[in-house]
C-alpha cells in the first residue's frame, strides 16, 4: 500500500513511471536490469552474463584496435614507434610499425580487462551467500562497475611501453595455458550433460531415435578428428622435415585412442555409468583443435602455411593492410565465445567437474524453493543464493581473468613483441599448446579413473 501511495505521488508530480525504475537499475541489482527480458531468471545467472558482457566488450574493442584504419590513428598515443615519425616503418618480417601498435593496443585492452576481473577475484573471496554485503557488489552497482572498467582501460593505454609488452606476453602464456584446460573441462561437462539428457529422454519415451542421435554425433566427432589428422600431415609436415609436427600429431592421436578405449572399459562403466564415447569423441576433437593451434605457431615456413611472413603489406603514406587473421585464429575466437557463454550459463550435476569448477549441485529442497520464488517473482529475476551461493564468485572472476589473457594471445596469434620492434613466432607458443593438450587428456583420464583409484570417496 505504501509503495502504491509513493508511486501515485510521483505520478502526480509529473515523473514518468519508468524514470525511478531506470535510475535504480543503474545502481541496483542484476534482477532489476533484466527483469523485463529474462522473466523468472536466476540472479546468479544474470550476474554472470553481465560480467561476461564486460569481457566481450573488451574483446570487441581489441578487434577494432586491430583494424588497419584504427591502427593508423594509434600513433597519437605515448607508446608509438620511435622510428619513422612521418610514415610507417616496414620491418624485416613484413610488419609495419602501425600494425605493431595495433597489437600493443590489444595487450593494453586485455590488461585492463584482466585487471578488472583480478580486482573482483580478490574482492569476492569467501562469499558464501547473498546475505554477505559483498554479494550486493557482485550482483549490483553495474553503472559504477562500468565506470571502473572504463577508468582502468584509459589508464592502461598510458602505460609506458618499455618492457611491458614482453613481460605481459608471459602472463598471457600462463593464463592461456590454464584457460585451454578450463575449456576442456567445459567440453567434458557439456558432453556429459548432453549424453545424460538424451539418454534420459530415450528411457522416458522408449525411443531409439535418441540413441541414434548420440551415435551419429559420436561418429561425426571421430570422423572430424580423423579428417583433421589427415590434413595436419598434408599441410603441416614434409616428407624429409617437420619431425616435431609429426611427433605431436602422432602422439596426440595415440593418446586420444587410449582415453577412448579406457572410457568404455567395463570397470570404468561400472564406476561411471554416464561416461561413454560421446564425451571421449568430444575430447578427441578438442585435442585435435588445440594441436592445430599449436602447429599454426611453428616458426618454420616449410611446416607452417599460416606463418606471418606469408602476409601481404601495402605500405605507403595513406595506410597499409596486414593479413593477420587466419583460420586458426577465427576458429579459436568462435570456440572462446561459446565456452565463455557456457561458463556463464552452466549448471552441472557432474560431481568431478563441479569440484574442478568450484560450483555446487543445486539441492532438491533449494531447487523447489527457487521455483516457488520464480513463480512469486514472475516477470523479473529472483535471488536464488540466500541459503548459499551456486558458484564461487572469486573463481568465476578468475576464469574470466584467464579468458582475457587467452583472447589476448588468440588475437595476437601468440606472436611475441621482439626487441627490434617486430612480431616473433617462437616455439614457446607451440610447446604451451601441446603441453596443454596433454594436460587436458590427463585431466579427462582422471575424471574416468578417479572412482577406481579412490574407492572410498563418493563420486556418485
Amino acid at each position: 500500500t505504501d509503495r502504491r501511495m509513493m508511486r501515485s505521488m510521483r505520478l502526480k508530480e509529473g515523473e514518468s513511471p519508468g524514470q525511478g525504475h531506470a535510475a535504480s537499475c543503474l545502481c541496483g541489482s542484476a534482477p532489476c536490469i533484466l527483469c523485463g527480458c529474462c522473466p523468472s531468471s536466476r540472479n546468479s545467472t544474470i550476474s554472470r552474463l553481465i560480467f561476461t558482457a564486460f569481457l566481450f566488450l573488451g574483446v570487441l574493442v581489441s578487434i577494432i584496435m586491430l583494424s588497419p584504419g584504427v591502427e593508423s590513428q594509434l600513433h597519437n598515443l605515448p607508446w608509438v614507434c620511435e622510428e619513422g615519425a612521418g610514415t610507417p616503418v616496414v620491418l624485416r618480417s613484413y610488419i609495419d610499425c602501425g600494425s605493431l601498435l595495433g597489437h600493443r593496443a590489444v595487450y593494453r585492452m586485455c590488461f585492463a580487462t584482466a585487471a578488472f576481473f583480478f580486482l573482483f577475484t580478490l574482492l569476492m573471496m569467501c562469499v558464501h551467500s547473498s546475505r554477505d554485503p559483498r554479494a550486493a557488489i557482485q550482483n549490483g552497482f553495474w553503472f559504477f562497475k562500468l565506470l571502473v572498467f572504463v577508468g582502468i582501460t584509459v589508464g592502461a593505454f598510458y602505460i609506458p611501453n618499455g618492457s611491458f609488452s614482453n613481460i605481459w606476453f608471459y602472463f598471457g602464456v600462463v593464463g592461456s595455458f590454464l584457460f585451454i584446460l578450463i575449456q576442456l573441462v567445459l567440453v567434458i561437462d557439456f558432453a556429459h550433460s548432453w549424453n545424460q539428457r538424451w539418454l534420459g529422454r530415450a528411457e522416458e519415451r522408449d525411443s531409439r531415435a535418441w540413441y541414434a542421435g548420440l551415435s551419429f554425433f559420436t561418429l561425426l566427432f571421430y570422423s572430424l578428428s580423423i579428417a583433421a589428422v589427415t590434413l595436419f600431415f598434408i599441410y603441416y609436415t614434409q616428407p624429409s622435415a617437420c619431425y616435431e609436427g609429426k611427433v605431436f600429431i602422432s602422439l596426440n592421436l595415440i593418446l586420444c585412442f587410449c582415453v577412448s578405449v579406457i572410457a568404455v572399459l567395463p570397470k570404468v562403466q561400472e564406476a561411471q555409468p554416464n561416461s561413454g564415447l560421446l564425451q571421449a569423441s568430444a575430447v578427441t576433437l578438442y585435442t585435435m583443435f588445440v594441436t592445430w593451434l599449436a602447429l599454426s605457431n611453428v616458426p618454420d615456413q616449410k611446416c607452417n602455411p599460416h606463418l606471418l611472413t606469408n602476409g601481404t603489406v601495402l605500405a605507403g603514406a595513406e595506410g597499409y593492410v596486414t593479413q593477420w587473421w587466419d583460420a586458426p585464429s577465427i576458429v579459436g575466437l568462435i570456440v572462446f565465445i561459446l565456452c565463455t557463454l557456457f561458463l556463464s550459463l552452466r549448471s552441472s550435476d557432474h560431481q568431478q567437474v563441479n569440484s574442478l569448477m568450484r560450483t555446487e549441485e543445486c539441492p532438491p529442497v533449494l531447487e523447489a524453493t527457487q521455483q516457488q520464488q520464480g513463480v512469486a517473482c514472475e516477470g523479473r529475476a529472483f535471488d536464488n543464493e540466500q541459503d548459499g551461493v551456486t558458484y564461487s564468485y572469486s573463481f568465476f572472476h578468475f576464469c574470466l581473468l584467464l579468458a582475457s589473457l587467452h583472447i589476448m594471445m588468440t588475437l595476437t596469434n601468440w606472436y611475441r613483441p621482439g626487441e627490434t620492434q617486430k612480431m616473433i613466432s617462437t616455439w614457446t607458443a607451440v610447446w604451451v599448446k601441446i603441453c596443454a593438450s596433454w594436460a587436458g587428456l590427463l585431466l579427462y583420464l582422471w575424471t574416468l579413473v578417479a572412482p577406481l583409484v579412490l574407492p572410498n570417496r563418493d563420486f556418485s
